[in-house]
C-alpha cells in the first residue's frame, strides 16, 4: 500500500474564496477516495489517502498536487493532544503531518503501546492510536464575514477583560496549584469567595487521589422552572510541572488558570441573567492526575441527576495563541453534536474566531460526561498541542493572549444564554 498526502492550504486561514475552494476540493477528493475504495483520513486541509496505486490514481488524477509517502499502513499512528511533548520525548519518531494537537507519525505498532508516558504514573500527556480510517480527525468551519455577525448580545458584551486578567493574575501568582498542595486549596477558597460574593450557592466536594485527596468547587444558581434541566460550565483548577514534580513551580497560567478564570468570567457576565434552566459552575481538582475530579463528580450522580444535564461546556486552555488567526477547537462526540453546532454558530455570530471541530474526545474533563452519555464539549485554543510551555514552569502570564480568551468566552456566553432558555 502507498499513502498519498494532499495539502490544500493551511488550517488557520480565513473564510475567503480560496478557503471555500479548498473545502470544495477536499470534499471532491474525499468522495473520489471513497469511490475508488481507498481509505482516507482528514486533518483540516490535509487529506491522507491509502490504497493500491490504481486506487490512488483514481482518487487524485488531475484534482490536486499530491505527495507520496512510502510507509506501511500499520505504522501510521495518530498522536492526540500534546504533540510537542511527544516530539520532545521521542525525537526519533518521524512526523508526517503536524497539526498542533494532532500528529500523524511513522511508528512501529509494537512500540506504540509502550511509549505513552504517564504524568505521576496516572495520566499521559498524549495519546497514541492507529490512524483512524475514513475519519475526519478535525474539521475547520467557515469564518463568517464580519458584516453578517450579530450585534453584541448584552451578556456577551458584559464579558470583562479587566476582571478576567485580574483573576488570572491571582491564580498564576501561586507557586503551584498541584491538586494536593496547600496552594490549590488557597486557590479553591479564593474562587469560592468570589462566587459567593456574586450570589452563587457553593459547596466543596472531596475527591480521593493516590497519596492524598483534592477538592471540587461547585456553584449553582437555580433557573425559573422550565424543563428542570441544568447547564454546566466547567474547568480544572489544578496545575502541574511534569519536569520537576511537586517541588517545581507550576504557575499554570494557560493550563488551566485561563479556563478557571473563564468560569469566573462566565459567573460575572451572567450574574443578572435568569434563564429557565439551572446554571452550575464547577472547578475540578485532580485533572492533571487523571481526570479524578470530573470522574468523581459524574460517578456521584444518580441516573436521574445525570439525565438532568442538558449540556456541559468545558474550558481547558483558552488563552494560548498558536495559530495566525484566533482559533478555537470544539471537541465532543456524537452525543455532543447539537451542542457543538450551537457553539460553532455562536462563534460565527458573535466573534471573529476560526472554528475547528472534532469528534475524537480525549483527556479533559468533558470526557467523563461523554462517557456517561451527557452532551459535553471542550472549548480549547486551536493547535494547543503546539504549546510546549504547558506542564512546566514556563506556563506564565507573559505568554497569555487575553484577546483570544475573551473571544472564546464571548462564544461560550452567547451559547449559554441560548441554552439556559427564557425566564
Amino acid at each position: 500500500m502507498t499513502i498519498v498526502r494532499f495539502d490544500l492550504g493551511n488550517t488557520s486561514g480565513n473564510d475567503d474564496e480560496p478557503g471555500l475552494a479548498r473545502r470544495d476540493a477536499l470534499r471532491t477528493l474525499t468522495a473520489a477516495a471513497t469511490g475508488a475504495g481507498a481509505a482516507w483520513t482528514r486533518l483540516g486541509d490535509t487529506l491522507l489517502v491509502t490504497g493500491a496505486p490504481a486506487q490512488l490514481e483514481r482518487t487524485g488524477a488531475g484534482r490536486a498536487p499530491a505527495e507520496r509517502v512510502e510507509v506501511p499502513t500499520a505504522r501510521l499512528h495518530l498522536v492526540i493532544q500534546n504533540g510537542r511533548q511527544f516530539q520532545q520525548a521521542h525525537p526519533e519518531v518521524p512526523v508526517l503531518v503536524d497539526r498542533g494537537r494532532y500528529l500523524v507519525v511513522d511508528l512501529d505498532p509494537a512500540e506504540a503501546g509502550r511509549i505513552v508516558e504517564p504524568v505521576e504514573r496516572h495520566l499521559p500527556c498524549f495519546g497514541v492510536r492507529p490512524l483512524p480510517a475514513d475519519t475526519v480527525v478535525f474539521e475547520q468551519r467557515p469564518l463568517a464575514p464580519a458584516r453578517t455577525r450579530a450585534v453584541a448580545e448584552p451578556h456577551v458584551a458584559a464579558v470583562s477583560r479587566d476582571a478576567f486578567e485580574a483573576d488570572l493574575r491571582t491564580l498564576a501568582a501561586l507557586r503551584t496549584r498541584h491538586s494536593t498542595s496547600t496552594e490549590f486549596r488557597t486557590a479553591l477558597d479564593w474562587a469560592r469567595d468570589v462566587l459567593s460574593a456574586l450570589g452563587w450557592a457553593t459547596r466543596i466536594q472531596t475527591v480521593a487521589l493516590p497519596g492524598g485527596d483534592t477538592q471540587n468547587l461547585i456553584a449553582e444558581r437555580p433557573g425559573t422552572g422550565g424543563d428542570g434541566r441544568a447547564v454546566l460550565v466547567t474547568a480544572h483548577l489544578d496545575s502541574i510541572n511534569v519536569r520537576e514534580g511537586t517541588a517545581g513551580p507550576a504557575p499554570g497560567a494557560d493550563d488551566n488558570g485561563s479556563g478557571a478564570a473563564g468560569v469566573l468570567a462566565v459567573a460575572r457576565a451572567l450574574q443578572d441573567h435568569r434563564g429557565s434552566r439551572d446554571l452550575r459552575l464547577i472547578l475540578f481538582g485532580g485533572e492533571e492526575q487523571g481526570l479524578f475530579g470530573s470522574r468523581h463528580y459524574v460517578a456521584e450522580l444518580d441516573p436521574a441527576e445525570l439525565g438532568r444535564i442538558h449540556a456541559v461546556v468545558n474550558m481547558d486552555m483558552i488563552a494560548g495563541r498558536n495559530t495566525p488567526s484566533p482559533t478555537v477547537l470544539l471537541e465532543g462526540a456524537a452525543v455532543s453534536q447539537a451542542v457543538l453546532e450551537e457553539l460553532a454558530a455562536a462563534a460565527q455570530a458573535h466573534t471573529g474566531l476560526t472554528v475547528q471541530t472534532s469528534l475524537l474526545p480525549f483527556n479533559s474533563d468533558h470526557v467523563p460526561f461523554i462517557d456517561g452519555g451527557v452532551p459535553a464539549v471542550l472549548t480549547i485554543e486551536g493547535a494547543d498541542g503546539a504549546n510546549d510551555r504547558i506542564h512546566t514552569a514556563g506556563d506564565t502570564l507573559e505568554h497569555i493572549d487575553s484577546g483570544l480568551a475573551l473571544e472564546i468566552l464571548r462564544m461560550n456566553v452567547a451559547y449559554l444564554v441560548q441554552a439556559l432558555g427564557q425566564a
